[in-house]
């Protein structure tokens, strides 16, 4: 699989999703997001790569509960990367929306002009427990106060799978790389994958006829496919 074949994006079942919130932990513990006091929860400045956002549909008695996870949508036409003026933030060739956290000056443009407010900007140190500090992931940067960060695909993931496909003298398969919150999901309704090749499974999927973007008419050309709730479909 050539560097140039890859265009890293992800799928999310809305009729699998039960809102547990599996996906937001494994995410700060992989990614080394810290957590806020209560204090700055209500200011907030929560720091959530993965959120999971609940709405209620319907009137009483007849409510349903409806959930919506939400996450850096990796844009083919980003505007976070159009706005920030040191370029620490940019599109690689793999499709994903990187972030330099060093070069970041924290003037947070790019929070602005994203449409899926997925990016959250660090006001503080971040500081941990000591009983915490041995589950700091090694392979991730601990970001200092003034950065804005986001969700990354789990771009540490992606470089440990090409590397052990190298080592293995074979090039990357469907599988390969999955990122922390497509690992956790216990309902499986996330699939990560290569949507450049045709026969990937998160290819199929942002295929079929469920399968729609979040704020589509943007023209930012989102990498995150979600697939529609067929019990919704069948009673509206």
């Amino acid at each position: 699989m050539e560097k140039a074949k890859i265009q890293w994006g992800m799928t999310i079942d809305l009729d699998l999703c039960i809102g547990c919130q599996a996906c937001t932990l494994a995410c700060k513990q992989e990614n080394n997001i810290s957590f806020v006091s209560q204090k700055q929860a209500k200011m907030g400045r929560i720091i959530e790569w993965n959120q999971v956002i609940h709405t209620v549909k319907g009137e009483v008695p007849y409510t349903k509960l409806r959930f919506l996870p939400r996450l850096c949508n990796h844009c083919e036409q980003p505007a976070c990367t159009k706005v920030c003026p040191v370029g620490a933030t940019y599109k690689n060739p793999e499709g994903l929306v990187a972030q330099i956290y060093t070069r970041c000056i924290g003037c947070r443009f790019c929070t602005v002009a994203c449409p899926y407010t997925a990016r959250y900007f660090n006001w503080y140190t971040p500081e941990w427990p000591e009983e915490m500090k041995k589950s700091l992931n090694p392979d991730v940067y601990v970001r200092t106060k003034g950065v804005a960060e986001k969700c990354t695909f789990c771009s540490q993931r992606i470089r440990a799978a090409k590397d052990k496909a190298k080592d293995e003298e074979r090039e990357l398969r469907d599988g390969d790389v999955v990122p922390a919150c497509v690992e956790i999901c216990p309902t499986k309704a996330r699939l990560f994958g290569n949507l450049a090749d045709s026969e990937s499974r998160v290819a199929k999927l942002s295929r079929s006829p469920r399968a729609f973007r979040l704020l589509a008419h943007l023209g930012t050309q989102p990498k995150v496919i979600y697939l529609s709730e067929r019990a919704w479909n069948e009673s509206e």
